[in-house]
């Protein structure tokens, strides 16, 4: 069983609250983490139709059948019994009572903000870490990652990548989709997120891919948003301070998992991604999903950006952690040279507070030009362990 580098963090959590809530996409590997968390405590999945029906037609009597708590899996599918969980939560005197784990964020947040507002710490558990699987002895090369992905029934059950995204779009997310909202038009929906592949790593014009759909770019929005909440794609947001500059103010798109975007791209073995167009895009989507999970994994907040004018000078990635940030270029070159951090010196000379600089590429060697740090991607976390 590969160990999760949250594991940590969620028994510090744990001894401070009376329930943790853990959210995360589908098959992150929530429910596995729980268990191996808490092995003492009863499991229960409100997937399950009788178990679902008997919490949400009797919550009172479903809970007092875990006087000691419980692992309720995928709580987002009988909100309303976060109700009657807050009053066991006040009653009780034992923190880490309750674990709790969802895929929707929206229902999920607006309950505990209602209901268990401080009663319930909360973690977000994205797909496997390059450093979680290099821990276990899995060690990949760049193209290997983007096309097998990083959930964990790739490696567990070594399930063929295309066979398993196949099946995890079609179960999951199309179905989570449409419990979100009416989905009359499949074949748009599709068309939607296989066009949102082919833009990983780019500001989305939603008024531009509805004229591509012929769908309103209202509706695209809503979907944007859903495909959000339910941990499908992540933004990442445009870093402003007082630069004298007009800058783009719109996120930038990427996939919580690469696996998912190549499989959409019809990427079908990993000799096919350094040949697909893309591949730039894709080792920037891995690369920046990295840095979340690292920040997640240490309980932290993302404080991950981008940076653009409206003259179309970026940086890739900034970590805003205090009063410093750390401006990032990502590269899928396999060789560093100085050129590559030509963006980064230029930042560098707009911002006081910017006191490290790194260039994350697919090359083997670390190493250092004019202060600024070439780092190989498998050392994305040690470079976001701030």
């Amino acid at each position: 069983m590969i160990k999760r580098h949250i594991l940590k963090h969620l028994l510090k959590v744990a001894k401070y609250f009376p329930a943790v809530t853990i959210l995360g996409p589908r098959q992150s590997g929530k429910t596995t983490l729980a268990k191996m968390a808490f092995p003492k405590l009863p499991y229960t999945s409100l997937e399950n139709p009788d178990v679902r029906a008997f919490a949400s037609e009797d919550p009172r009597s479903f809970l007092a059948k875990y006087p000691t708590g419980a692992i309720l899996d995928e709580i987002q599918r009988v909100p309303n019994l976060l109700s009657y969980l807050q009053e066991i939560l006040d009653n009780s005197k034992r923190n880490g009572r309750f674990v709790l784990t969802g895929s929707h964020q929206p229902e999920i947040h607006a309950e505990i903000s209602q209901s268990l507002a401080g009663r319930t710490g909360i973690l977000r558990l994205l797909p496997l870490s390059i450093a979680e699987l290099t821990s276990f002895g899995i060690e990949l090369d760049r193209d290997e990652y983007i096309y097998n992905g990083f959930m964990p029934a790739v490696y567990s059950k070594k399930t063929p990548p295309n066979l398993f995204y196949s099946n995890y779009y079609s179960t999951y997310v199309e179905r989570d989709v449409r419990q979100l909202i009416q989905l009359n038009n499949q074949k748009s929906f599709e068309l939607f997120i296989k066009l949102l592949a082919g833009r990983v790593g780019q500001i989305v014009n939603l008024n531009s891919m509805a004229g591509d759909i012929g769908i309103s770019s209202v509706t695209l929005a809503s979907w944007l948003s859903i495909l959000e909440a339910s941990y499908i794609i992540f933004r990442l947001p445009c870093y402003f301070n007082n630069f004298g500059k007009r800058l783009i103010k719109s996120p930038k798109i990427y996939f919580t998992d690469v696996g998912l975007a190549a499989y959409l791209l019809g990427i079908n073995s990993a000799e096919q991604v350094s040949r697909d167009p893309l591949m730039g895009g894709l080792f920037e989507n891995m690369v920046v999903a990295e840095a979340l999970k690292q920040r997640y994994n240490l309980g932290k907040e993302a404080e991950l950006y981008y940076f653009r004018d409206q003259k179309g000078f970026e940086v890739d990635l900034i970590l805003n952690e205090g009063h410093n940030i750390i401006p990032i270029e990502i590269k899928a070159a396999r060789t560093y040279n100085a050129s590559l951090a030509d963006n980064i010196r230029k930042f560098v000379s707009l911002s006081n507070s910017a006191k490290n600089s790194a260039v994350i590429y697919a090359g083997k060697e670390n190493g250092k030009i004019s202060n600024v740090d070439y780092v190989n991607f498998k050392s994305t976390r040690n470079l976001l362990n701030q």
